[in-house]
């Protein structure tokens, strides 16, 4: 079969969960013999990079275009919100997205396409879909196609900003667009019930599919080294990550401890200046993967003190796998994976208190997980990319199930 994939960023481009899981699904797609293309953005580099897309042959053909828009997806934490407004406003109806589709499906001629995040590639593109009769799948990574941002912080679900009538017309404008997917993929139930709740995607097939864990190999960590209590952040450094929350909890911690962290964004510049004025942190600028099973092989726990509402993170599959547990707010689809006291501890957002609590209890408890990492990492046993991918194919055979 040929099969296209749709998202607003692929490696290198890349700043979140999402475009990993379509990175690693169009591997394991091209390795099964399928066909692969991917369609995708890159960042504005003259007036040529707003004509034709560039082809790149990696895995498949990954075609990258710049959207004609105020700005790239990559760049939007530099603008302010009504940059921001006017650039939703324009990634909604900007037909030219959906002519760059037009022209590559005539050349791929695709028997089924599956898109992950169409905020920034363009919403039109969705339409397009729909005009060619072609199998669709579409897979939520957030819940950006009903609040602009994609974030929704803890506590302002119920609030005013959720209820403004420009939020509720953008959602209206938004489902009318996107319509109905032949099946709508959900990697948390949490998800999945929030956008049925908002009445998307009426005649879809639903189904809660968990993202993949990476395809990689990982050894489990041997004996743990004598020390402090060695902690590890990797992901985002945003305000709604809550990395600002977590130094400030750790700054009046009463036991000893190193924290690592890993990645990139608007608070690099804090954390990295916080590093320098304490020793027991360490900032490593963005590390890939492979380079991040280092920090989980030494550190006792993994932290997601995030503020906004998640879906399925990343992380905390990487950590699974590497049999690391894992202490995070108790948020979004967060519960769906962290199982309290089984495999890490679940705290309430932006509770310090808690957060201290759950360090101490890691403390005390870092040789009985060391002891059951094996356990750990089979509480994600089930959500291979080969499970994930066999789901995908069935239900691009099964075009008439639903």
């Amino acid at each position: 079969m040929t099969i296209g994939l749709i998202s607003n960023l692929y490696p290198p481009y890349a700043r979140g969960g999402a475009e990993q899981i379509v990175r690693r699904t169009a591997h394991e797609l091209d390795r099964r013999g399928h066909r692969v293309f991917i369609l995708t953005t890159r960042p504005f580099a003259g007036w040529k990079s707003m004509r034709q897309p560039t082809v790149e042959r990696l895995v498949g053909t990954v075609y990258r275009f710049y959207p004609p828009n105020l700005y790239h997806p990559l760049n939007d934490w530099h603008w302010p919100w009504p940059a921001r407004a006017v650039w939703h406003l324009t990634d909604m109806w900007s037909r030219r997205p959906a002519q760059v589709f037009r022209e590559i499906i005539a050349r791929e001629k695709p028997d089924a396409i599956i898109t992950h995040n169409l905020k920034g590639v363009g919403l039109q593109v969705a339409r397009e879909i729909r005009r060619h009769n072609l199998f669709h799948i579409h897979t939520l990574h957030d819940v950006q196609l009903s609040v602009p941002s994609g974030l929704l912080m803890a506590g302002q679900d119920q609030g005013w900003m959720n209820y403004s009538p420009l939020r509720l017309w953008y959602e209206q404008q938004v489902k009318g667009i996107v319509g109905s997917p032949h099946v709508v993929i959900s990697p948390s139930k949490f998800l999945a019930d929030f956008y049925e709740q908002r009445g998307f995607f009426p005649m879809s097939r639903r189904e809660v599919l968990p993202n993949p864990a990476p395809d990689v190999r990982m050894e489990l960590p041997g004996p743990r080294q004598a020390g402090p209590l060695r902690l590890l952040y990797a992901g985002q450094l945003e305000p709604h990550k809550g990395v600002q929350l977590l130094l400030e909890t750790l700054n009046t911690f009463d036991l000893p401890f190193e924290l690592h962290i890993a990645g990139e964004g608007s608070l690099a510049g804090y954390v990295s200046e916080w590093a320098q004025r304490d020793s027991r942190v360490t900032y490593h600028g963005f590390e890939s993967l492979e380079n991040l099973v280092n920090l989980f092989a030494v550190c006792d726990g993994v932290v997601v003190p995030s503020l906004c509402f998640e879906n399925s993170p990343t992380i905390i599959y990487e950590s699974f796998l590497a049999g690391v547990p894992v202490v995070a707010s108790n948020i979004g689809g967060v519960g769906e994976l962290v199982q309290h006291g089984k495999n890490g501890y679940l705290v309430t957002p932006g509770h310090a208190d808690e957060l201290r609590a759950a360090f101490r209890r890691l403390a005390a408890d870092t040789d009985q997980f060391r002891a059951r990492q094996g356990e750990i990492r089979k509480s994600i046993a089930a959500h291979s990319l080969s499970n994930y991918v066999n789901r995908l194919e069935g239900f691009i055979r099964d075009r008439n199930g639903k």
